[in-house]
C-alpha cells in the first residue's frame, strides 16, 4: 500500500487585507500553511495515506497546530519538536507568493536550524514509498538544504519515489548560495520533478529557447517543455518524470494548462480560463499532490495530469492555503469541460 510523506517547513500566513481595515478592526485572517503541508491536505482529502515531517518549537501553540493538522487525517507522528520558533510570512489577501508583496519572517525558525543528524530517516522512511518537498525547502538556510540532500539519499537507498516541486521564492536564498549551487545535486535524486521552464532555468541551469517563448503562443511553450523536459532526464539519472505549469494571468483572470512528459511522449492537458480568481496560494501545491495521487493510485499519464491540472486551476477558488475540493468534484470538472 503506498504511503506519502512531505517534508517541509509549516508556516503561518498572516493575510491583512490590501486597504487597511485590518487595523481598525483589530482583526486578519491567519492561515496553516506551507508548501508540502498544502500537498498532505490535498492527499488525505482525497483519501491517500499521508505524513507530514517538519520541525517545530515544543510548545502549545505548536500542538493546537499539530491537533489542527492531524485532524486533517495527516499523520504528524515525525514531526521533529526542536528549536524555538515557527516560521510566518505576511501576504496581502489575493496576492501571489511570487510578488515582492509577500514578507517573509523565517528566519532562525525551528527549521531553518534543522542540520544534518537530527532526523533518523530510518523510523522516519519507515514504510513511506513516495516522498515529497520543495526547492523552498533548501532555500531558507544551507543547514536545511543540506539535510534536503541527506533526505534524498536515504529515500534512494530504500528505493523510495522522491516528488520535487521547483518552487523559486526570490526573497529566500540569503545564506550565499544560489539555486543553481544546491539543486543539481538535489536533483540527481528525484524521480519526478515539477516545475516550469523558468523555475528550472533559474534553479536547474537549463536553457530558455527564445524562439520558443512567444507571448500567447501555447504550442511554443509545449514546445518548449518539451525539450527543457528531456534535458533534465538526460542530466539527472533518477529523473523519470518531469511537469510544467503555464499560469498567465489577465488583469484579475487567468489561464492555465499543463504538461508532463516521460518516456520520450509530451502530455498536455485541458486549458482552463476564469475572468476573476480568489487566491493565488497553494494551486502549484495542489496540482504536485494531483500528480502524487495519480501516481500512487496507478492512473494513467493523461488521466493523472488532468487530475492534477482541474484541482490546481479549482484551488484558485478556495480562500485557504490548501484545496478543500473532493476527487469526486475533480473528476467532475474533468468530465464537464471540454477545451
Amino acid at each position: 500500500m503506498a504511503k506519502v510523506l512531505t517534508f517541509g517547513e509549516l508556516l503561518l500566513r498572516i493575510s491583512p487585507d490590501a486597504e487597511a481595515n485590518w487595523l481598525k478592526a483589530n482583526k486578519v485572517s491567519v492561515f496553516v500553511g506551507g508548501a508540502e503541508l498544502n500537498v498532505a491536505t490535498a492527499l488525505a482529502k482525497w483519501g491517500v495515506d499521508v505524513s507530514y515531517l517538519t520541525a517545530l518549537p515544543d510548545h502549545s501553540l505548536t500542538h493546537q497546530i499539530l491537533d489542527y493538522v492531524n485532524d486533517l487525517n495527516i499523520d504528524t507522528s515525525r514531526v521533529a519538536l526542536q528549536g524555538e520558533r515557527i516560521g510566518t510570512y505576511y501576504l496581502h489577501e489575493g496576492k501571489d507568493l511570487k510578488s515582492s508583496g509577500v514578507i517573509y519572517d523565517r528566519a532562525y525558525s525551528s527549521f531553518y536550524f534543522l542540520k544534518p543528524g537530527d532526523i533518523n530517516w530510518d523510523s522516519v522512511l519507515e514504510g513511506v514509498t513516495h516522498f515529497q518537498f520543495s526547492a523552498i525547502c533548501p532555500a531558507v538556510s544551507l543547514s536545511a538544504a543540506n539535510v534536503c540532500l541527506e533526505a534524498v539519499k536515504a529515500c534512494k537507498e530504500r528505493g523510495i519515489f522522491v516528488a520535487l516541486d521547483l518552487n523559486f521564492r526570490a526573497l529566500l536564498w540569503k545564506y550565499g548560495k544560489s539555486p543553481v549551487d544546491i539543486l543539481p545535486e538535489i536533483a540527481e535524486h528525484c524521480d519526478l520533478i515539477m516545475g516550469n521552464i523558468w523555475a528550472a532555468h533559474r534553479m536547474l541551469g537549463t536553457p530558455l529557447y527564445d524562439e520558443l517563448i512567444e507571448p500567447d503562443t501555447l504550442e511554443k511553450y509545449y514546445e518548449h517543455s518539451a525539450k527543457t523536459s528531456q534535458e533534465i532526464i538526460d542530466r539527472f539519472s533518477s529523473c523519470k518524470m518531469v511537469a510544467n505549469t503555464f499560469r498567465f494571468e489577465a488583469g484579475e483572470g487567468i489561464s492555465y494548462s499543463t504538461t508532463l512528459y516521460t518516456k520520450g511522449k509530451l502530455y498536455s492537458s485541458k486549458k482552463y480560463a476564469a475572468d476573476k480568481i480568489i487566491n493565488k496560494v497553494g494551486s502549484g501545491d495542489t496540482f504536485m499532490g494531483g500528480l502524487l495521487f495519480g501516481i500512487v493510485n496507478g492512473l494513467g499519464n493523461q488521466e493523472t495530469l488532468e487530475f492534477a491540472t482541474a484541482a490546481a486551476y479549482k484551488k484558485l477558488f478556495i480562500p485557504t492555503d490548501a484545496t478543500s475540493t473532493t476527487k469526486e468534484e475533480i473528476f467532475e470538472t474533468i468530465n464537464n469541460h471540454d477545451k
